[in-house]
């Protein structure tokens, strides 16, 4: 009777009556559990995790200290609500040092969050009535378009093409799709497929937000992470702030995985309803964790150091996927590399799809990397696997041309 009861009472967006029932599984989910099916099955073998979507250093030793000293602080033990004035401070100064963006106010146009993705799940409950549309790119990261979805609106997909640099083609939206939108997400350095954002292109989302007034949401949780030139912020381009915002994680840019810290910036009132609806959904991140977070910000070079860890993987990477047979480029920024998979192997296998292909490397190769099928067959690899030195990353390297070379795929 009681089990019944509950499976009746489940709400629609997460499956209604048939919640558990089914075997659709979350991508990610039914990745680790392919990976402990993998292990089992290859006990002696070593499983190269190129599919990891999180740094693997640990934060620095001078942040986990600030952490340590300031969570003894009796001051620091009651909620944080929406942020301390300092940390918001620091962003500010942050956005001006690295991103060359001047002007915001640390008092309005600032807040703090439990994560990027906690800011993305809460800015829908503040703009989306039934019916409204998130554009969304795609593939790409789903819970602004999972929120606006369970709120009763609307998700219009847009693809990230080679041939348009992986970049949106926002003229092909309709006029009836333009007139309902209320949010348009964006995210560069982009995950999964490493592309970055020009100015040119931001200048043409400014302008398209204006004309259709379309609310712009920048997720910038890699842009710290770049390789070539200076670091590109949406809100850097003229008029930017007087359509959109932008987020920004210190899980990706300071290797705080875990800790929960990212900040959003930019125009007032569209951080003024973030900061209503995080008022009715938590408390706010601890102090001392957010204590941590200025130490961050006032040291960029920090940043710096992981990049060029990064960039000198994507550098091995991307030689060894190329003597294999990829067609590949290294990125300008970010740990992910995205490239699409072989036709078959020369034993006659042939991969239906970039999740056929990602279970037949874990198989047959015990090599773990996440698939997309939502824009053409590829998948995606980061450079944040496990490695103690730069001897570790080559060995590793060698290793995947080695597993690779003897499968023989065919392009």
């Amino acid at each position: 009777m009681t089990k019944t009861f509950i499976q009746q009472s489940f709400a629609e967006r997460i499956g209604g009556n048939k919640f558990g029932n089914d075997a659709v599984l979350y991508k990610f989910e039914k990745i680790k559990r392919a990976k402990r099916e993998a292990r089992k099955n290859n006990p002696t073998m070593e499983l190269i995790d190129l599919g990891v979507g999180e740094p693997d250093w640990m934060a620095e030793k001078e942040v986990i200290e600030v952490l340590y000293e300031q969570a003894k602080l009796r001051e620091n033990r009651g909620y944080a609500d929406n942020g301390i004035q300092v940390f918001k401070d620091a962003a500010v100064q942050y956005m001006e040092k690295v991103y060359q963006v001047y002007g915001l106010n640390s008092n309005n146009e600032v807040n703090h969050g439990i994560g990027s993705k906690s800011i993305l799940a809460l800015l829908p409950l503040a703009f989306i009535n039934p019916g409204d549309i998130t554009i969304m790119t795609v593939p790409g990261y789903p819970v602004m378009g999972t929120m606006t979805k369970a709120l009763g609106g609307e998700v219009v997909n847009l693809p990230l093409l080679a041939e348009n640099s992986f970049l949106p083609e926002l003229d092909s939206l309709t006029s009836m799709q333009r007139h309902k939108a209320k949010l348009l997400y964006i995210n560069y350095p982009n995950n999964p497929t490493g592309a970055t954002a020009t100015e040119e292109f931001f200048e043409k989302v400014v302008q398209f937000a204006k004309e259709n007034e379309i609310i712009v949401v920048s997720d910038a949780a890699y842009a710290a992470l770049t390789f070539e030139g200076q670091p590109l912020s949406f809100l850097s381009v003229e008029g930017a702030k007087d359509v959109g915002i932008e987020i920004h994680s210190l899980s990706k840019a300071f290797n705080m995985t875990g800790w929960r810290l990212a900040f959003v910036c930019g125009n007032e009132l569209v951080v003024k309803g973030f900061a209503t609806v995080k008022d009715d959904n938590d408390s706010g991140q601890f102090t001392a964790i957010q204590k941590a977070g200025v130490y961050c910000l006032q040291h960029p070079e920090i940043t710096k150091k992981t990049a060029l860890k990064y960039s000198r993987r994507h550098t091995m990477l991307v030689k060894a996927l190329k003597r294999i047979g990829f067609t590949v480029t290294k990125p300008r920024a970010s740990f992910y590399l995205y490239t699409g998979i072989p036709h078959s192997t020369k034993s006659g296998r042939c991969f239906t799809s970039a999740e056929d292909f990602s279970e037949f490397l874990l198989k047959e190769a015990l090599i773990s990397v996440v698939p997309w099928d939502d824009a053409g067959a590829y998948i995606r690899l980061s450079v944040t696997f496990e490695a103690r030195d730069e001897k570790e990353e080559e060995r590793i390297i060698s290793e995947i041309v080695r597993r690779l070379d003897n499968i023989g795929f065919i392009f």
